[in-house]
C-alpha cells in the first residue's frame, strides 16, 4: 500500500516567490489497485507522481510504502523496494542498447522474455535488441521500450507520466491493452497521469487533482460523467 500524509511540495520562481504546487495533500493507494490521476494542465499531477518516484523531494509530509517510510529515500532506493517510474518524454541513453535495459529490468533471464516485453508494446526484438536508445529511435519508440523495461521488472508498483503523449493511434490502441494486460495477470499496483477517456476507462479509480489538492476519488461510473462534460467540471474549481 502506498500513503501519502499531508504532503506539499513548493518551488522559488525567478522573483524569489514561493509557488506550492502540492498543497497539504493525503491519499492511500491499496495493493493490486489501477488508478488514473488526471486534472486541469498545470495542476500538479505530474508532480505528485515524481515526489511519489523520488525524482522530486516533498517540502512538508510524509510518504509511506507498504509500512515504511521512504519520504527521505532516493529514486534508486525506492526503485528496488519496488517502484517503476516511466517518464512523460524518456530518456536517451547514449551506447547503451535496448537488450541492456531490459537486462538491467529482468536480470540474467531476461533473453527468455525480450520477445515477449517487446512483443507486448508492438516492436519486433530482431529489429530492436541491438539498437542503440538514442536519437535514432523516435519518441514513440522510446515511449514503448520504456514500458517493455517496466513490464520486465514486474514491480508492485508502477508510475506511468502520460504514457500516451508523442506516439501514434495504432501504438496507443496497444496500449491500453499493455495496461489491462499488466493489471490482470501481473496483480500489480498501477498509478498512470493522464486525460485520455480510454485509458480513465480501465481504471479501479479516477482521482481527480486540481490547484495542487485531490478534488474528488471514486470509481470511474461516479468520475468519468462530469470529466467528460469539460473545464466547467465542477472538480476544477477552486476552493
Amino acid at each position: 500500500m502506498l500513503e501519502l500524509q499531508n504532503v506539499s511540495f513548493s518551488v522559488t520562481d525567478q522573483d524569489g516567490k514561493k509557488k506550492e504546487i502540492i498543497k497539504d495533500l493525503s491519499l492511500k493507494i491499496d495493493d493490486k489497485k489501477f488508478v488514473v490521476i488526471t486534472g486541469p494542465n498545470g495542476s500538479g499531477k505530474s508532480t505528485l507522481a515524481k515526489l511519489i518516484a523520488g525524482i522530486e523531494k516533498v517540502t512538508s509530509g510524509k510518504i509511506i510504502y507498504n509500512g515504511q517510510d521512504i519520504t527521505d529515500m532516493t529514486i534508486d532506493e525506492r526503485a528496488r523496494l519496488g517502484i517503476s517510474f516511466a517518464f512523460q518524454q524518456p530518456v536517451r541513453f547514449k551506447g547503451i542498447k535496448v537488450k541492456d535495459l531490459l537486462k538491467l529490468a529482468a536480470g540474467e533471464q531476461y533473453m527468455k522474455g525480450a520477445c515477449d516485453y517487446l512483443g507486448e508494446v508492438g516492436l519486433c526484438a530482431r529489429d530492436y535488441l541491438n539498437r542503440d536508445v538514442d536519437g535514432s529511435l523516435s519518441g514513440g519508440e522510446l515511449k514503448r521500450i520504456e514500458i517493455a523495461t517496466i513490464i520486465a521488472r514486474n514491480t508492485p508498483f508502477s508510475i506511468f507520466d502520460e504514457p500516451e503523449a508523442g506516439i501514434d493511434l495504432w501504438s496507443f490502441k496497444n496500449l491500453i491493452k499493455v495496461f489491462e494486460k499488466m493489471h490482470k495477470e501481473q496483480e500489480n499496483s498501477i498509478m498512470i497521469i493522464s486525460h485520455q477517456e480510454r485509458i480513465l476507462n480501465i481504471a479501479d479509480e479516477i482521482i481527480v487533482i486540481a490547484g495542487g489538492k485531490m478534488k474528488a476519488r471514486g470509481k470511474k461510473d461516479e468520475i468519468l460523467p462530469e470529466l467528460l462534460e469539460g473545464t466547467k467540471c465542477r472538480f476544477y474549481q477552486e476552493d
